[in-house]
């Protein structure tokens, strides 16, 4: 019978700071979850979703105190979406894999999952260190940059990336900071130094501000968008970012993935900070997306072993989740 050996916290560093527009990280909790049945046993992690006042303790409280049948569409009734039904759920796949044999891309009926391309967080900074950090990242492969904004002095620190890196696609992430300012102004600028998306410009729960608006650049939902139940109002969107956080794990963001791409919506798969086994599930979703961005253990000072290696600019599966071995 499966059953819940447990769910604990682990701070991992991370690599400098990430610093966006909310504020400063210079390492993240995660809450990691233990299910075995048997001798075999499966994993998953979560990073609570902070901004909807999510905590790393509480997920691993919620995760310990269910009581409910360990079935994965049975969590999507009885568990709320988040971190903790996202380590739950991940720890369930990985345990259904060891005990068929077959990895989880297998059990999921989807292809086998091929390297990505992921893009690079350049960090909310003055024009000069974007810069530089632009140039770095080029220059370790990322052919994607995603940059943070904070609405003001934003044309500034896009400039500066583009001179860092002058071949380099750009997306740019507002993280609701554009509210107020003049959306399709402001994404005609940065069309015009090559940016190709902008992430969650106006505040989540306001998705009325894009009404009537024709951007010249796909605008795309990420504090809007967690689960299939969203979809409805997101019609001014033309782009949908899938976290397995928000979700509440790889059973809903592949279900989220499957009915956002019948509407017309296009794809993005985005993360919370975190290491591989993390990362390794939403890589499985991103198979196909517009755009991936899932350095989130690139991020940290260091990674669980045999996590997703980065080779050529590519992200590489590793070997620590969903393998069935």
């Amino acid at each position: 019978m499966t059953r819940i050996i447990s769910a604990t916290v682990e701070r991992w560093p991370v690599a400098g700071a990430f610093i966006i527009s909310r504020g400063a990280k210079t390492s993240v909790d995660v809450v990691t979850c233990l299910v075995r049945d048997g001798e075999l046993s499966g994993r998953g992690e979560g990073t609570a979703i902070y901004y909807e006042g999510e905590t790393a303790e509480g997920c691993a409280a919620a995760i310990n105190a269910y009581d409910g049948p360990l079935d994965r569409e049975v969590l999507l009734e009885t568990m709320p979406r988040g971190a903790a039904r996202n380590a739950l759920d991940c720890a369930l796949w990985d345990l259904e894999a060891k005990k068929a044999g077959s990895p989880v891309w297998q059990l999921a009926g989807l292809e086998p999952p091929a390297p990505l391309s992921t893009a690079f967080t350049i960090s909310l900074n003055d024009p000069a260190q974007m810069e530089s950090d632009a140039r770095a990242a080029a220059g370790r492969g990322f052919a994607l940059l995603k940059c943070k904004l904070t609405g003001e002095g934003d044309l500034a620190r896009i400039a500066a990336v583009r001179a860092g890196a002058p071949q380099a696609r750009l997306i740019v992430d507002a993280n609701e900071s554009w509210h107020d300012l003049d959306i399709v102004g402001q994404a005609l600028a940065l069309s015009q130094l090559g940016v190709e998306m902008v992430e969650q410009p106006i505040v989540h729960g306001r998705e009325d501000r894009l009404a009537g608006i024709c951007a010249p650049l796909p605008l795309c939902a990420d504090e809007s968008c967690h689960t299939r139940a969203d979809l409805d109002r997101l019609g001014d969107f033309d782009a949908v970012n899938i976290k397995l956080d928000k979700a509440g794990g790889l059973t809903e963001a592949l279900a989220l993935a499957q009915e956002a791409r019948s509407r017309g919506f296009r794809i993005m798969v985005g993360c919370m900070l975190g290491t591989s086994l993390g990362i390794a599930p939403a890589a499985l979703v991103a198979q196909g997306a517009d755009w991936i961005d899932l350095d989130g253990a690139l991020l940290l000072a260091s990674d669980r072993e045999g996590g997703l290696a980065l080779r050529d600019g590519l992200l590489q599966p590793g070997t620590l989740w969903g393998t069935g071995q």
